[in-house]
């Protein structure tokens, strides 16, 4: 039986489905740095997407702060970084480098991190950015306006990767909620890794790649699956899967 969650998981699958699935695979050879980059993000922004596409195609795990329309909690941050308060927008601490727009900071991570250029399906071309606005108007501007919340006093951690459609309401959430979340990409990287946690397309035992995020996560959590919420406020301690349950979680924590 169908419920409005069942129909936003569609929604959600269709904004993927018009970004041709950006954002699912992900490099083998990106190290991770030492300290994550800062992006100030919008869920729902579509030049904010390309980045997070970049960010999953890359491998890179990265610390978002949120700033949906009408949001205060990082705009003071974001001012005296940038100057202004445009979205998006990356501070990277390792070499200090702040850099405005999708362009730019696309431009940026993949000189920075893999030394080449990036594709043309994550520039900010009128083709990539009318699939970005499409997949925004499917979501129904869900990810864009602010949330009464309440501060959390550590930020969260969430496993996720750009595409994933249950991922996806989790981190829209997370936007108009305003709460910083280190966003750790759990990008597949081969066949194997590829369809839903339960029934993906390989024969035999699933093994990640070894070594990989996904690797060590099998090895921690005994499966594979996004999205993943990491609570360090909550006193359970566990991690949460099912984006249900997680958004079921929020909701009660944080939203006033």
């Amino acid at each position: 039986m169908f419920n409005s969650h069942n129909f936003d998981v569609l929604g959600s699958t269709l904004a993927s489905t018009l970004r041709r699935w950006r954002g699912t695979m992900g490099s083998r050879k990106t190290a991770q740095p030492d300290k994550a980059p800062e992006l100030f993000d919008r869920e729902g922004c579509a030049h904010c997407r390309l980045v997070r596409e970049a960010l999953t195609e890359l491998n890179l795990d990265a610390m978002i702060y949120p700033v949906p329309q009408g949001g205060v909690r990082h705009r003071q941050r974001l001012q005296e970084l940038s100057g202004g308060g445009a979205v998006p927008f990356l501070y990277d601490p390792n070499t200090e480098e702040k850099v405005t727009g999708a362009q730019d900071i696309v431009t940026y991570l993949f000189r920075q991190y893999r030394a080449k250029e990036p594709p043309a399906a994550l520039r900010e071309s009128f083709i990539n950015l009318t699939g970005s606005r499409l997949a925004t108007m499917v979501r129904r501007g869900k990810g864009l306006k602010a949330a009464p919340s309440n501060t959390p006093k550590k930020p969260l951690a969430l496993y996720s990767f750009e595409s994933s459609p249950y991922s996806r309401l989790v981190r829209e959430r997370l936007c108009e909620l305003e709460i910083p979340y280190l966003l750790i990409n759990l990008s597949k990287q081969q066949l194997a890794d590829m369809g839903p946690a339960v029934r993906r397309l390989h024969f035999g035992e699933y093994k990640p790649l070894p070594g990989s995020k996904r690797d060590a996560f099998l090895k921690e959590h005994g499966r594979v699956q996004a999205p993943f919420l990491v609570d360090p406020n909550r006193s359970e301690g566990a991690g949460l899967f099912e984006s249900a349950e997680i958004l079921k979680y929020l909701n009660a924590a944080y939203a006033a």
